[in-house]
C-alpha cells in the first residue's frame, strides 16, 4: 500500500513537472532557445492568482484565467525585449540573458511580496478519491487529469491547426518557413504566449499541492522540469509528459526507499545515464545536419 501511495505522489509531482516541461520543450522546439526564466514565470502566475483571489476577491476560475493572460503577456514581452534581439547571437548570450531575466523576476517578487513564503489555500474543492484503503487527494486527481488534457490538446493543436503547422514549419527550418509565407515572429511570440500561459496552470497546481508560494518556488521546479524535458526528448510534447512523469516517480520512490537527501542526486544521475545511452532523450529524434 505504501508503494502505491508513493506512486500516486510521484504521478502528482511528475504531472506538475510535465506541465512546466511543456513550456520548455515548446520554446526550444520552435525557437531553439532554452528559456531558463520559465520557472520564474510559474512564480509570477501563482502570485497573480493569489492576489486576484485574496486581494481582489475574484472567483478562483476567473483568477486563473487572469493569471494565464498575465503570464502570456509576460512571456511575449520577455521574448520581444530580451530574446528577439539575440536570435542570431551565440547560444551562450541567450543563456546568460535568460538567467538575467530569471533573477530580475525573482528580485521584483522579493521587492513586492518579501522573502517569506505565503500560505496558499487550495482552490481545488474535490473530495479525496477512496480506493480500498488508499486515499488519493483531489489535488492529485485534478493535476494528473489536467496535465493529460493539456498534452492531448497541445498535440492536436500542433498537428491539426494552421497555427500549429506553422510552428512545425518554423521548428524544421525557420528560413524556409519564412519564404513560404509563415510569419516567424508571430509564430515564436505565440509559442511563448502558450508556454507562459501553461506556466500559470503549473504554478497554481504546485501551490495547491504544496500549500505555499514564494519568490524561489519556480527555481528548483524549473530546473527539474528542464531535466524532464531533456529526459523525454526536448522539443517533443509527449516526451515532456513522459519525462515529467518518470522524473516524479523516480524522485518520489528515491525519497521513500533510498534517501530524501540523495533524491535530487539520483534524478540527475538518471538523466546522465539516459543521455549517455540515448543523447536525444527517450522520445527525441537524432537529426543529421546536412552541410
Amino acid at each position: 500500500m505504501n508503494l502505491i501511495s508513493q506512486l500516486i505522489n510521484g504521478l502528482n509531482v511528475g504531472s506538475i513537472y510535465a506541465l512546466i516541461a511543456l513550456g520548455y520543450t515548446m520554446v526550444y522546439g520552435i525557437a531553439k532557445m532554452l528559456n531558463f526564466a520559465h520557472g520564474d514565470v510559474i512564480m509570477v502566475g501563482a502570485y497573480t492568482v493569489y492576489v486576484a483571489i485574496n486581494n481582489l476577491g475574484w472567483p478562483p476560475i476567473v483568477a486563473v484565467v487572469f493569471g494565464i493572460f498575465v503570464c502570456a503577456v509576460l512571456g511575449v514581452t520577455i521574448e520581444k525585449v530580451a530574446y528577439k534581439p539575440l536570435r542570431k547571437a551565440s547560444p551562450l548570450a541567450v543563456l546568460i540573458t535568460a538567467i538575467g531575466v530569471s533573477y530580475l523576476l525573482q528580485s521584483l517578487s522579493l521587492l513586492i511580496f518579501g522573502s517569506k513564503q505565503i500560505p496558499f489555500k487550495s482552490i481545488i474543492n474535490l473530495d479525496p478519491v477512496q480506493i480500498g484503503e488508499l486515499k488519493i487527494s483531489g489535488e492529485a486527481v485534478v493535476t494528473l487529469v489536467t496535465t493529460v488534457i493539456i498534452m492531448i490538446a497541445l498535440t492536436l493543436f500542433i498537428n491539426k491547426t494552421k497555427a500549429g503547422k506553422a510552428m512545425l514549419a518554423v521548428s524544421e527550418d525557420r528560413a524556409a518557413a519564412e519564404l513560404m509565407g509563415v510569419n516567424v515572429n508571430r509564430t515564436i511570440s505565440m509559442t511563448f504566449a502558450i508556454g507562459s500561459g501553461l506556466a500559470t496552470v503549473a504554478g497554481v497546481l504546485y501551490a495547491c499541492s504544496y500549500g505555499f508560494i514564494g519568490p524561489y518556488m519556480g527555481s528548483m521546479a524549473g530546473i527539474k522540469a528542464f531535466i524532464a524535458a531533456v529526459l523525454g526528448g526536448i522539443g517533443n510534447v509527449p516526451g515532456a509528459m513522459l519525462g515529467g512523469i518518470l522524473l516524479g516517480l523516480i524522485e518520489s520512490l528515491s525519497k521513500a526507499y533510498i534517501s530524501s537527501q540523495l533524491s535530487d542526486a539520483i534524478v540527475f544521475g538518471v538523466l546522465i545515464l539516459v543521455l549517455l545511452i540515448r543523447p536525444a532523450g527517450l522520445l527525441g529524434k537524432t537529426r543529421t545536419e546536412k552541410v
